[in-house]
C-alpha cells in the first residue's frame, strides 16, 4: 500500500511540476495598460504565452457617467480560428479617439473599461476579467484624490478567489487557499462521507458485496479478512478517483466522461454477466496463467491474485460505474486549473474517496460477523448476488439502450429472482418471492404500455395526465456554442442551460425529482429553459463545457435578462427542490 501512495504522490508531484511551468497567474497572462496620447486613449493587453482571447468577448464601453458600449465603433485585429473559436492569438493595441467620447455623453470626464476573457493553450479557461481607466478633459478635475483607489476594487473582479459572490463549487475551490492542508484534508474527507450516501457509491455496495459472498465459498471470512478486501478495493476506486480529477484539472479531460461510451458500458456491462454465472457455478474466472506463475511464485501468490482482482474491479468501477459530479469534485478541479497546485488537489480528492469508501468499509469490517460459513446456505447466497449482478449489468445498459427495453430486462430480472426464491420454504422468503414477482409483472404492463421509467411503470395508465403534460417544463436543446448564443440572443427572460446527460444519475434525479416539484416548476415559468445533451462527450460538448468551467453533468449556469452569466448561482450536482429555489431564488427574487 505505501508503494501505491508513494506512486500516487510522485504522479501528481510530475503534472504539478508540467503544469506550473504552462499555466500563469491572471496577473502574468493579461497586463493592461492605459495610455493618454494627445488625441485618443491608448489601451494594450498584452498576452503571456500560449495564451488567446474570445474575440466576442472583448468589450470597449464608457460606464460613467452613463453605460455606452464603444465596441462597433473601436478598430481590432482582425480575429483568427483556434480551436473551434473565434479568437485573438497577438497583443491588442486599441485606440479610443477622445473625439469618440465627446461625441457620446457632454462630459469632461470619462470612465472607460476593457472587459474580455482568455484561455491558456494548456486548456484552463480563465474568468472574465476587466479594467478601468478616468480620462479627464478638465485639468482641475485630476486633483480629486480617490477615483483612482475606487477602480482599483474593481480589477479583476471575477476571480473566484477574490469574489464575495461565489457559488458553492467556487466556494470549496476557495477554501484551498484561504485554509491550511489538514483543514483542507480534513474537509474534504467530510466531503466523502455526505457524497457516500449518493448514487455515485450506491452501485458499488453489490459489486464489493458480490466480491466477498464469491470469496466466501472456498474459505472462512474474517473481520480482518473482509476489510482488507475492502480496503485494497476503495483504495483503487479512490486512486481512480485522484487520477481521472488529476487529469481534468490539467488536461481539461474528463477520463469518467470519455469511459461512458456505448462500446465501453456494454463490454463492462458484459463483464457482470460474466460475473454473475460464475457465481451461478458455470466456470471460474482466474486471471491469465502467465500472471498466475508469478504472483504463486510467492508465498501468498493465491491471496495476491485475489486482491489484484479486487484493486482491478475497484478501479474500474470508480471510472465507469460511478462517474458522478459534485461540488466538492469540481471544486477541487478549479482549484487545480487555477494554481497548477496538483498535489494537494489530487490528496484532497484521494481523501474525498476514501470518505465515499466508508459504507464499503463497513460493509468488509462486518462480513466476519455476519457472513454465512461455507456450505449449501453458502452457495444460495452466492447465487443471489449473482442475480444482483445482472441488476448491475442491466443498471449499466440502461445508459446506452432503449429505455422500455430496459424495463423489460428489470421486470424478466424481478419475476426470475421472485421464482428462484420459491425453492425455499421460509414465509419471509416466500413472502419476498411474491412481491418480486408482483413487482416484475407490473415493470411488464409498463413495458408493453411503452413506459420508461422503472419508478413509475405505470404511468401511461394513471390519470390526470393531461395536467402534468401541461405542468412539465419544457427545455429548448441546443447542441454548440453558436446555438446558445443566439438563443441568448433572441431571449427577453433570465436564460437557464441545464448540461444533461444520459450516463448521468443525478441528471436524472433532477429531471424526475427536482424539475416536477410544482414550486420549481412556477419559478422556472419566467425563465428560458435551455438543455445541452453532452452524452457523447464529442468536440463540441466539450467546448461548451469548458466555455463555462464544466467539469461534467449535471451543472446549470444561469444567466440575467440582460444576458450577463450570473456566476453565484451556478450549480453542479444534483440539488433537491429546496435547495434548488434557495438558490435560485437568491439570485433572482421577482
Amino acid at each position: 500500500m505505501k508503494k501505491l501512495l508513494l506512486l500516487l504522490l510522485l504522479f501528481t508531484y510530475s503534472f504539478s511540476i508540467e503544469l506550473g511551468n504552462k499555466i500563469l497567474e491572471p496577473e502574468e497572462a493579461f497586463k493592461v495598460k492605459f495610455e493618454e496620447k494627445e488625441d485618443s486613449l491608448a489601451i494594450k493587453l498584452e498576452l503571456g504565452k500560449d495564451i488567446y482571447l474570445y474575440d466576442d468577448k472583448i468589450q470597449i464601453n464608457i460606464t460613467k457617467p452613463k453605460k455606452i458600449e464603444l465596441r462597433e465603433e473601436i478598430t481590432l485585429p482582425k480575429p483568427v480560428e483556434y480551436d473551434g473559436f473565434i479568437v485573438q492569438l497577438d497583443d491588442l493595441d486599441i485606440k479610443v479617439p477622445y473625439d469618440l467620447l465627446k461625441s457620446k455623453i457632454d462630459s469632461n470626464k470619462f470612465e472607460v473599461e476593457l472587459k474580455f476573457q482568455g484561455c491558456s493553450k494548456a486548456g484552463l479557461c480563465y474568468a472574465p476579467m476587466s479594467e478601468k481607466k478616468v480620462v479627464f478633459f478638465d485639468a482641475s478635475l485630476k486633483e480629486e484624490p480617490k477615483n483612482e483607489v475606487v477602480l482599483k476594487e474593481d480589477k479583476k473582479e471575477e476571480n473566484i478567489f477574490k469574489n464575495e459572490a461565489l457559488n458553492e463549487t467556487d466556494s470549496i475551490a476557495a477554501t484551498f487557499k484561504d485554509s491550511s492542508f489538514l483543514l483542507v484534508i480534513a474537509t474534504f474527507f467530510g466531503f466523502g462521507l455526505l457524497l457516500s450516501f449518493t448514487p455515485c457509491v450506491f452501485p458499488m455496495i453489490p459489486i464489493l458485496s458480490s466480491i466477498i459472498v464469491k470469496a466466501s465459498q472456498n474459505e472462512t471470512m474474517s473481520a480482518k479478512k473482509g476489510f482488507l478486501m475492502s480496503f485494497v478495493y476503495v483504495f483503487a476506486m479512490s486512486f481512480a478517483y485522484s487520477l481521472a480529477g488529476i487529469i481534468a484539472g490539467v488536461f481539461g479531460a474528463n477520463l469518467q466522461a470519455s469511459l461512458q461510451n456505448p462500446y465501453v458500458l456494454v463490454v463492462f456491462a458484459f463483464v457482470f454477466i460474466a460475473l454473475a454465472f460464475s457465481m451461478f457455478g458455470y466456470f471460474e474466472i482466474r486471471l491469465p496463467a502467465s500472471l498466475q506463475t508469478k504472483i504463486n511464485k510467492t508465498t501468498d501468490g493465491k491471496e495476491k491474485q485475489g486482491m489484484l482482482g479486487i484493486a482491478i474491479m475497484g478501479f474500474l468501477s470508480a471510472l465507469i460505474v460511478g462517474p458522478c459530479v459534485a461540488p466538492p469534485l469540481a471544486g477541487a478541479l478549479v482549484y487545480i486549473g487555477q494554481t497548477g497546485d496538483a498535489i494537494l488537489g489530487g490528496v484532497a480528492l484521494f481523501v474525498m474517496s476514501l470518505g465515499m469508501g466508508v459504507p464499503l468499509l463497513l460493509i468488509g469490517l462486518g462480513a466476519g460477523k455476519f457472513m454465512p460459513k461455507p456450505g449449501g446456505w453458502m452457495e444460495s447466497v452466492t447465487k443471489i448476488f449473482g442475480i444482483i449482478m445482472l441488476g448491475v449489468a442491466i443498471w449499466l445498459l440502461d445508459r446506452v439502450i432503449n429505455p422500455t427495453v430496459t424495463m423489460y430486462l428489470w421486470a424478466f430480472l424481478f419475476i426470475a429472482f421472485g421464482v428462484y426464491l420459491k425453492i425455499y420454504t421460509h414465509i419471509i422468503v416466500k413472502s419476498i418471492s411474491k412481491v418480486l414477482m408482483i413487482l416484475g409483472a407490473i415493470l411488464l404492463v409498463g413495458a408493453v404500455s411503452g413506459a420508461t421509467n422503472p419508478l413509475k411503470p405505470l404511468e401511461k395508465f394513471t390519470n390526470g395526465v393531461a395536467v402534468t403534460q401541461k405542468n412539465e417544463l419544457n427545455f429548448t436543446y441546443i447542441k454548440n456554442i453558436s446555438e446558445l448564443e443566439d438563443a441568448l440572443a433572441k431571449s427577453s427572460k433570465p436564460v437557464i442551460l441545464d448540461f444533461w446527460a444520459s450516463w448521468c444519475v443525478s441528471c436524472k434525479e433532477l429531471d424526475e425529482i427536482t424539475f416536477k416539484d410544482a414550486e420549481v416548476i412556477n419559478k422556472l415559468q419566467n425563465f428560458t429553459l435551455l438543455k445541452v445533451d453532452v452524452t457523447d462527450n464529442t468536440k463540441e460538448d466539450k467546448d461548451i463545457q469548458k466555455r463555462f468551467g464544466v467539469v461534467g453533468p449535471p451543472a446549470i449556469v444561469f444567466w440575467d435578462k440582460d444576458k450577463n452569466e450570473v456566476k453565484s448561482a451556478k450549480i453542479v450536482g444534483y440539488k433537491n427542490p429546496k435547495e434548488f429555489l434557495d438558490i435560485v431564488n437568491k439570485s433572482f427574487p421577482n
